[in-house]
Formats: C-alpha cells, structure tokens, sequence
C-alpha cells in the first residue's frame, strides 16, 4: 500500500515499507516479535488518530495501537496493520493547586512521574518508567504506590478517546460513564486514549525504601514473614518480595553476581525512621547477601529496573493471581525460581491491598481484588537462541503455580498466547464488558489486545 493517501490525512509523520526509517520503527520493546506493519503513522493529534483508524477501517487493515510500545505479546504492530503511534502524544500538564494531571496517550511514566514530582505529586505508575502511561492505566495499573493511593485506573478522572466509529468522545463518571467503567482495568478494547487525566497525591521528594538481597535459605522465611506482615502493613508501604539473578551492581559481591536471591523492594513514603524499623524486620527474618537501601528519590526508584530492561530483549511473560503465600507456594518460587536462565528475568508479587480495597470490585472493570498477590513470571533475555530454554521456564513455572492459584492473571502480563484465559483474566465483570464493547467497538476494530469479544 502506498502510503500517500494516508499522509494527506495526517499532520503526524507516516512511514511505509519502502520508507527510510521503517526497519527500526516497525520493532516494538519486545524484539521477539517481528511484524511488518502496512504503515506507521506518528499521530501529533487527536484527529491524526481519528484519520488513522478511519482510513483502517476503510481499508481491511488492522488497527494496533502503541503507546509507550511495552506490550510484550506485541499489539502495538502487526502484519499489514495500520500502526496507530501516540509517541508524538506526549504533553503532560499538572495542575498543582487541583492535583490533577492530564498525560498524552503516548506518555511514558518517567515523563509523567518527572512532571507531577516537581511539585511534590504522583500518582500511581509502574515499577518500570519506561512504561507506558495508556497501557498500564488500561489494565489496571499496579505500582509502587497502590497500597498507599489505589490503582492508575481507580485515580483517573476522565479519557479521552477515540472511538471504531471514528468519533471522539471524553469518558468520565458523568459523560460515556459505561465507558468510563470498561476503560478502567478492560484494555485497550474500546478506543484509542489520546488524553488521561489522573488525580495526584502528595510524595516525598525522597522515599525510603531500595533493594535487599537475602541469602537463598531465607526464602522461607522472608516470604511468610511478608504474607504476615502485608495484611494489615502501614499503607505507607508499597514494596514486594521477588527472586532475582544478582545483576552486576557495586553493592553486590562480584563473586555472587549471577546467583539467585529472594529479593525484597521496597518503597516508604512515611517518615524515614519509620521505615527504617520496618525494614529491620525484615533483615532481622534471615542473612542478607547484600543491600541497597536509604533514602531514595521516589523518581529513582521507579526507574531502579530500567537498566535491565531496555528496548530489544526476547519477552516472554506469565501473569498468576494468589491468595495466602502458603508453604506450598513458597516451594514452587524456590525450586523454579533458582532456575532462572537470564539475569534480565524477574518474578515479583505485587500486594493487592490496602488503597485498592477501598474500591468496590464492580466499581472498575478491574475485578481481582479478592486477590492478594499479582505474580509476574517475566522471562526477558537478550539472545534468540535462547528462546526455546527462556519460554520453557516461563511455562513450566507457571503450570506448577497453576493448582495454588486464583482464576484468572493480570492483563498486562498476560502473554500472547492467553486468549483462551481472557475471560478468566478480566474476572467477574467480563459479561458487562462484553456489552459494553458491543455498544462502543462492535466490529471488534480493537481486537489486538486481551480481547473481549461483543456480546
């Protein structure tokens, strides 16, 4: 397809096959997949994407819609798509007196976090900062400050959006609200969101909070000690227990890089004395190999991983939801954790509680919050030959989760080959969501994604 037409109704940039340039914009974050998209155009404005999809849907292409472009199953691109790219859509303006923020569809977290943190503000992102904005807010939004203020979705205000049908409509509790409803926690199936605006909360500059490193003997130990601890846990705490390969970093031994570690991060809003008798309960559970731990700006923190994640690594992901860290779940982290073949790779279980218990579990089309862990089993290593080994972790890990956990796994760490749980991963409001999407998109014109078929 020549790509003039499209130009001639876009401000934004368009780039085609025999364009310059079109090799490295057709690769997503995950360089796993390799589609070769019909054209991707560099949407500056609402009605660019109003053109987009229009000319689309007019076509037979598909439409893929990339934001901050981390989809691990790849749906910001496609063989033949139309590539909807808000990377142009990035403005964000903070209202300090208000404490709101209204962030492009294209932002990331590091811009939005560097934005509302210059005036003492957050809302709730994710552990990555190269993370979109849109995706994560979409899905849920699980992050450092959940506990303490509720999910991204439970503090957006209103979207903008850009419907199948080519309209652009704003979503809020009083315009579109059963829209409003499906975007908070139903994905990317309902438009593209040009413009979110969030309500901020007041953070320090410096949190109190890092890394801790614990000998592999204190597993146990460390992860029951945390189960106890995080069911009535002081809201000012927003960390998590993983398990890492220790990365080349000056506090950690050279002789024990490469090793894996039950790992906990965390992140202290409170007094810093405060969190500092609280982290000494932790170290006081087991030996620590090594730590990082202090004051923190809370802009550092969130960025803490991006080192070991950037653009073009293998993805392949997992998502599981727990209950109680039972012995028997302990065992399984530490039998197939110990195997982790990458030292990119990562297994992280997200508390969901404290703030995220304060919504009702039909007031979102988020529905797990029954739920008390959001596992993610990321496999991400940089080689492709390596893929069969990586994948094969990631899977049997998961199936030996599978008799200890919940129904269903968090959308945005769901992998591409989940469809068949969507029902399941969405939850209880999967029926409404349904109804929903066949009110606002019933030709299923967003349809890559986690997607939910029209009723």
């Amino acid at each position: 397809m020549s790509t003039t037409a499209l130009q001639k109704l876009v401000t934004g940039s368009v780039i085609g096959p025999e364009d310059d340039g079109y090799e490295d914009a057709r690769h997503v974050y995950n360089f796993m997949i390799d589609a070769r998209p019909s054209a991707i155009v560099g949407c500056t404005s609402a009605e660019d994407v109003q053109a987009a999809v229009s000319h689309a849907v007019a076509t037979g292409r598909a439409v893929a819609v990339r934001g901050g472009g981390h989809s691990v199953p790849g749906f910001g691109t496609a063989d033949d798509a139309i590539v909807v790219d808000l990377s142009g859509l990035t403005r964000i303006e903070v209202d300090p007196a208000n404490r709101t923020a209204r962030a492009g569809g294209g932002a990331t977290w590091a811009m939005m976090n560097d934005a509302t943190m210059a005036h003492g503000l957050a809302t709730t992102g994710g552990i990555v900062s190269s993370t979109g904005v849109g995706g994560l807010t979409l899905g849920g939004g699980i992050g450092y400050l959940n506990r303490a203020h509720g999910l991204s979705c439970d503090n957006l205000i209103s979207a903008q959006v850009v419907l199948a049908d080519g309209s652009i409509v704003t979503a809020s509790e009083r315009e579109h609200p059963d829209l409003f409803w499906a975007l908070r926690g139903g994905g990317g199936n309902f438009g593209v969101v040009t413009e979110f605006t969030f309500r901020l909360h007041p953070v320090p500059e410096n949190i109190y909070g890092g890394l801790i490193l614990f000998e592999r003997e204190a597993a146990g130990d460390l992860f029951r000690y945390f189960d106890r601890f995080i069911d009535d846990a002081p809201r000012a705490y927003g960390g998590f227990p993983a398990w890492h390969l220790a990365p080349p970093l000056p506090f950690i031994p050279a002789d024990r890089v490469g090793e894996p570690f039950p790992v906990l991060v965390s992140c202290w809003t409170g007094e810093h004395e405060e969190g500092a008798k609280v982290l000494q309960g932790f170290r006081d559970v087991g030996p620590v190999m090594a730590e990082h731990v202090g004051a923190i700006p809370y802009t550092a923190l969130n960025s803490l991983f991006d080192p070991l994640l950037p653009r073009g690594l293998q993805h392949y992901w997992k998502a599981v939801f727990t209950g109680d860290l039972t012995d028997d779940v302990i065992a399984v982290h530490a039998e197939h954790a110990q195997r982790m073949p990458a030292v990119n790779s990562a297994v992280h279980l997200y508390p969901v509680n404290g703030a995220v218990h304060d919504v009702a579990t039909d007031a979102t089309a988020w529905g797990h919050r029954d739920a008390k862990y959001a596992t993610v089993l990321a496999g991400m290593w940089p080689d492709p030959a390596d893929n069969a080994a990586n994948i094969a972790w990631v899977k049997d890990y998961y199936a030996a989760l599978a008799p200890h956990s919940l129904a269903g796994g968090y959308v945005n760490f769901a992998s591409g080959d989940d469809q068949g749980k969507v029902r399941d991963n969405f939850g209880p409001g999967y029926d409404r969501l349904a109804r929903v999407k066949r009110q606002y998109d019933p030709g299923n014109v967003f349809h890559l994604n986690q997607n939910i078929i029209p009723a």
